[in-house]
């Protein structure tokens, strides 16, 4: 008989999850606590942006005309319970307010409203990025809350999704991870991933402890090497060098590899900085503080990004305050291809110059309306044209395509002065200067 699969809350990374195994031929029933999310995705809408989401969701959510109907919705643990053989917990796990250290309670609220329901042999699989040792300490409370007891079984199955590339993360990942303890737990997790793996997914088979660092180990490694290049920037900057150069000479050498290595303003976004504060904190809580030293000087680096823009546009504005200056910042999102506003440099480096006293204008292609919410004082316009019109100088903070197919000298006619800071270094650097506008990049001082 096919497996029946469940999914515990519909974020970002529950709703493609539940799209996905929907895809994979799955019988799904997902589960929140929110019921204007169920509501949504009972519609056939995803509460975010992510490319190709809601066409997949709408593919498979029953009561949608010509739908498979295997995707449904619900709120009522019971009803969970009973439906599934293998339980996906997709739940956020947000750094804690005032401290490095992961929040937690929505997995352990997860699994305590799950457990009085598994009456029967389930494989309940964790998603979110947890700290190292959680696993074992849910995986007891299972067995000792669930009347099925050692038959309710855990596994752990980190997700390795990038915002704008998740539906494909997803169907097609570039390694699948899974923390087991029986071969029974195994068994179930090939089934639900036979299609990926006979596809060419690595499928990746270990313990709890392994399976956890894995997605954390990874983040921080991602993290050092952008904040690594953003160092060098700074480097270029003093003697003269050229970031984007330095970048492209190193990073044929293939030990190194050329991703990750453009510098800018630093990453953010819902994972990247709390994932590697969690990370820190959960070392030090098990007495392995000084392996990880290093990572603070990785979040710094990074923070003092956003100081360094900021400063580098009071630089071209003549030193002096910002009052009086016009600012059109282009980009609110911590990354293209998504709406998340979450930590992001853009929107950071927006309003700081905003407190500042400058008059910012920001356009997004799509992170607008999570932009307001977050920071309803700041200017927003409609297009790219109307935040540059009358601007003293213009900020490119999120690599967007269309930023990077912008008619620099239809920008021009509009702004007040044509001064371009390039926070991404993504931007056509010749077609900006042979438009007339004085051109700067992060770690590039002669551009």
């Amino acid at each position: 008989m096919a497996l029946k699969i469940t999914v515990i809350g519909t974020g970002y990374l529950g709703a493609t999850h539940a799209a996905a195994m929907a895809e994979l031929g799955f019988e799904v029933l997902g589960l929140d606590v929110v019921p204007e999310k169920i509501d949504k995705l009972r519609r056939g809408e995803v509460p975010m942006y992510e490319p190709g989401l809601e066409e997949l969701l709408r593919r498979h959510v029953a009561g949608i005309e010509g739908s498979t109907g295997r995707l449904r919705f619900t709120m009522d643990w019971a009803e969970l319970g009973e439906f599934g053989d293998v339980h996906f917990v997709c739940v956020n796990t947000p750094q804690r307010h005032g401290e490095y250290a992961c929040d937690m309670s929505y997995v352990d609220s997860a699994i305590a409203s799950l457990a009085p329901h598994l009456k029967g042999p389930a494989l309940v699989v964790g998603k979110s990025t947890v700290p190292v040792g959680s696993a074992d300490r849910l995986a007891a409370y299972l067995a000792e809350h669930a009347p099925a007891g050692a038959d309710a079984e855990l596994a752990w199955n980190p997700e390795f999704l990038r915002e704008g590339f998740a539906v494909q993360d997803t169907l097609r990942p570039d390694r699948i991870v899974v923390g087991v303890r029986s071969e029974r737990s195994e068994k179930l997790l090939r089934e639900v991933y036979a299609t990926p793996v006979e596809e060419g997914s690595p499928f990746v088979v270990t313990d709890f402890p392994t399976a956890e660092l894995v997605k954390t180990s990874a983040n921080s490694f991602l993290a050092t090497k952008i904040s690594f290049i953003n160092a060098m920037a700074e480097l270029c900057e003093a003697t003269g060098g050229d970031v984007a150069k330095l970048a492209e000479a190193i990073g044929y050498d293939d030990r190194i590899g050329r991703k990750f290595l453009r510098a800018g303003i630093g990453f953010g976004g819902g994972c990247l900085p709390k994932d590697i504060r969690a990370f820190m904190a959960r070392a030090g809580e098990l007495g392995a503080d000084q392996a990880l030293t290093f990572l603070r000087e990785i979040d710094s680096i990074n923070m003092r990004q956003r100081g360094r823009m900021v400063e580098l546009t009071r630089q071209e504005l003549g030193g002096g305050p910002f009052l009086g200056k016009r600012v059109a910042v282009l980009g609110a999102t911590f990354k293209p291809d998504s709406d998340d506003v979450r930590d992001s440099p853009a929107l950071n480096v927006a309003g700081q110059i905003h407190l500042q006293g400058g008059q910012v204008t920001v356009y997004d292609p799509k992170g607008m309306d999570n932009a307001r919410s977050l920071f309803p004082t700041l200017g927003y316009a409609d297009s790219a044209l109307e935040a540059v019109r009358g601007a003293h100088v213009v900020l490119h903070l999120t690599e967007w395509r269309e930023f990077r197919e912008l008619d620099p000298a239809e920008l021009g006619e509009v702004a007040a002065e044509r001064v371009v800071l390039d926070g991404r270094n993504a931007l056509d650097a010749e077609a900006w200067r042979r438009a007339g506008w004085r051109f700067r990049a992060m770690g590039r001082p002669g551009a």
